[in-house]
């Protein structure tokens, strides 16, 4: 079967992580993983490709793009997988980003319902919200929902 020990086939790869082949195939096309090929012409995976499976969907969950992954993983040396402290480094990274995600995210569930910011979808509130369109002197865009610098912030909390 022309395995050494500590590695996967394609296969084998799939069921551990719960990856279609297809997707795992996409993933090495992307350079996000590697394999080597056998006499035969075969995929085998390291073990610990795993855990680089793992941080990719990880990080297509959150909505990071695949071009963001592979850019950080590729600062890895030698295509490794991340150990505790680079992913300590790959989060910090990420950090803002997911912040503003998660505040966005908080806007949809906390403030849709009842103002999109004058954008205006909110007919019958927005001659009291926002009269003569007032907020059109801030510009295009949902005035109520972003900074002058056109950053998310909360209702009421904009500057």
């Amino acid at each position: 079967m022309d395995i050494e020990p500590g590695e996967l086939t394609v296969g084998q790869l799939a069921q551990r992580s719960g990856v279609a082949i297809s997707a795992l195939h996409f993933y090495e096309r992307q350079n996000l993983i590697i394999s080597r090929r056998t006499s035969g012409n075969q995929r085998r995976y390291k073990r610990d490709t795993l855990r680089r499976v793992a941080l990719i969907r990880i990080a297509q969950r959150v909505g990071i793009p695949l071009a963001e992954v592979a850019a950080i993983l590729a600062l890895l040396p030698e295509n490794r997988t991340p150990t505790r402290q680079d992913w300590e480094r790959i989060s910090e990274c990420w950090q803002a980003e997911l912040d503003k995600r998660i505040l966005h995210l908080e806007q949809l569930r906390d403030d849709f319902k009842d103002c999109v910011g004058c954008g205006c979808l909110s007919l019958d509130r927005c001659a009291l919200a926002n009269p003569y369109d007032a907020l059109a002197a801030k510009g295009p865009g949902p005035q109520r929902l972003v900074t002058a610098g056109g950053e998310p912030c909360h209702p009421g909390k904009c500057a």
